[in-house]
């Protein structure tokens, strides 16, 4: 959840972390800190808020330092406040350290801490973990970096660290486990971070450290490798990154998440292009085509993920069981690693993230994995965890996606998605060559249908004013639309702190009919298909005990429209496509209300971009 930055070399250590941080700030951003290096001493500046109050609280020209570490926090132990903002000082003042994650036996470390005359400033489980390093050095008379490795040995819970050290001014030490770390290599200088975004316009060479490694950036001696509990050097594996910066700079937007979703059509056919030639009815995935024949063999597939990943794979469920005919099953990873499931070893799980590194989904994919499944994983992030543990998988090339709520990540997600139900049906024999063709040139139309939509953004920011004092919302969807109401419903959630919810619409009469009076908007998904009589019996009922009516429809629609006070038009498509269209105008309802309400979009309060810890 929280983000982390690092560097050592020749350059100022101190606007290095301040712009990197920024850049990581959609991961946290409760509270902020950097530490930086210099005439052998570590000079702490961290503060509550966001990384501008310790810029406010720092004078830049006098922090010349070329070694640093620095944070952004999304608080778990303790509450955010300045004493509990990272970066953290040992109780010598001698070790400064970050930290993302959780150690979950930070309550018997600290007890056995205090019996030893430690005391503590703030609530957090990272001041436990480091000063537990410096007593397991001390106490055993070691180097820091053997004292990093044996107190690791003992701790349970995830964690990616950094740490600095008074006196010596060229060195940073790191280690992982469940949380991501990458480092950046720069000519005789290094970086580290979350993720590749803080170091960009310096290096597009990097190291992703794998669990349970650590290592030691030297100004002098470079990047040295090791595992934690067998002692064992690793060579490192430089990777090249394919990112540009203008990719996570807004572009002229107000907001990342307006960028974000308009620029759907381009992440769509980022997306498709390479895998499917419409006009001659062909997918080529190479993920998929390297396991093709325990695709084509599974008896069941299992579908994990987390948010908006999880309602995608919702949408996933109808595509694969409508073109493959193949059963399956979606599960919130957050429940399926705490249960006992019946997992076989023909099935497959496909594992879906936007970022690669969400750790529930990582849990069930270890859990999935012992039972002997093969694992494809559906991420957004090259190099990120689950890209390299799954067995098979396929990137969505969404780009980088700042705004927290998520919004091209999952129109990208969906588009895989449903390049491998049509493959995998087209594999076991349930759709003909020509109709593969047919579904395919419809498909590659889908992002200019988006960019006609994104057209009608005024008419949706008006209807936004209508409702943006609204205290709750319902968003009811049939079929293969019904992932999508949940979805509108998620974002408004999320970005405007509004109670929305989203319920398939036959089951309206089974409760949530009950809340509906004048003062209930109800958003409806109604796009012509096999359900559209039944939406309108649904849309009749609203209406007649006075409830307030804004239905997404196809844009020659005239039922509905004479029924609904609002309307969002959808051009025509296949009816199984649909979700890619009707989720782009629920996502800008959402962003023009929270901007009416005030909310800050890109970063709602509580919430972050990439969920590393349970």
């Amino acid at each position: 959840m929280c983000g982390i930055v690092g560097y050592v070399g020749d350059r100022r250590a101190y606007p290095i972390l301040i712009k990197g941080l920024k850049r990581l700030e959609y991961r946290g951003y409760d509270s902020a800190g950097v530490a930086i290096g210099q005439d052998n001493t570590i000079d702490v500046r961290k503060k509550q808020g966001k990384v501008k109050k310790v810029e406010d609280i720092s004078d830049n020209g006098t922090i010349q330092g070329t070694i640093g570490i620095g944070h952004t926090r999304w608080a778990t132990h303790g509450a955010p406040t300045d004493l509990n903002s990272h970066p953290h000082r040992s109780a010598s003042g001698k070790l400064v350290m970050i930290h993302n994650g959780i150690i979950e036996n930070y309550d018997v470390l600290k007890k056995e801490l205090v019996k030893r005359g430690y005391s503590f400033e703030s609530d957090t489980d990272t001041e436990v973990l480091l000063n537990f390093i410096e007593e397991v050095r001390k106490s055993n008379d070691v180097t820091l970096e053997e004292g990093i490795r044996l107190a690791l040995s003992q701790v349970v819970g995830a964690y990616a660290i950094a740490i600095i050290e008074e006196g010596n001014m060229d060195r940073i030490y790191l280690a992982k486990k469940g949380s991501p770390l990458v480092v950046g290599i720069g000519k005789d200088e290094y970086f580290i971070a979350s993720d590749a975004t803080p170091f960009l316009e310096y290096t597009k060479n990097v190291v992703y450290l794998e669990d349970e490694e650590m290592a030691v950036l030297d100004r002098h001696t470079g990047l040295s490798i090791k595992t934690i509990k067998e002692n064992v050097d690793v060579d490192p594996k430089i990777h090249k990154l394919q990112m540009d910066l203008e990719a996570i700079e807004k572009g002229g937007f107000d907001h990342f998440m307006l960028k974000e979703i308009y620029e759907q059509p381009k992440s769509i056919r980022d997306t498709l292009r390479g895998r499917m030639l419409p006009e001659k009815g062909i997918i080529s995935m190479a993920g998929f085509k390297e396991y093709e024949s325990k695709f084509q063999n599974a008896k069941r597939l299992l579908i994990i993920g987390c948010g908006t990943s999880w309602h995608a794979g919702l949408v996933a469920e109808y595509l694969f069981e409508e073109f493959a005919r193949v059963p399956v099953e979606v599960e919130y990873a957050s429940e399926f690693r705490y249960r006992n499931p019946i997992i076989y070893e023909d099935d497959i799980v496909i594992a879906i993230s936007q970022s690669g590194e969400t750790a529930d989904t990582l849990a069930a994919i270890e859990l999935a994995k012992s039972k002997g499944a093969t694992i494809f994983g559906v991420c957004n992030v090259v190099g990120s965890t689950i890209a390299r543990v799954a067995d098979a998988g396929a990137y969505t090339h969404a780009g980088p996606e700042i705004g927290v709520a998520s919004t091209k990540a999952f129109t990208a997600q969906v588009a895989v998605l449903t390049l491998m139900a049509l493959q995998l049906g087209h594999l076991r024999g349930k759709i003909s060559k020509s109709q593969l063709h047919e579904l395919l040139v419809e498909l590659d139309g889908i992002p200019e249908k988006i960019d006609w939509m994104l057209q009608s953004d005024d008419m949706v920011r008006s209807i936004s004013s209508e409702y943006a004092s609204t205290s709750n919302f319902l968003y009811l969807g049939r079929g293969v639309n019904f992932p999508v109401a949940l979805e509108g419903a998620l974002k408004l959630k999320e970005i405007s702190y509004i109670h929305a919810e989203g319920y398939p619409a036959a089951e309206m009469k089974h409760g949530p009919i009950a809340l509906i009076d004048e003062n209930m908007p109800v958003v409806v998904i109604a796009n012509r298909g096999s359900q559209y009589e039944k939406i309108i019996s649904n849309i009749q009922e609203i209406k007649a005990r006075n409830g307030k009516i804004i239905a997404i429809v196809n844009e020659d629609d005239s039922a509905i429209s004479e029924l609904a006070d609002y309307v969002m038009k959808t051009p025509h498509s296949n009816e199984m496509f649909t979700p890619l269209l009707t989720s782009v105008p629920l996502q800008l309802l959402s962003y023009h209300i929270a901007v009416l309400r005030g909310c800050n979009v890109d970063q709602p309060r509580n919430l972050a971009k990439s969920v590393t810890v349970e």
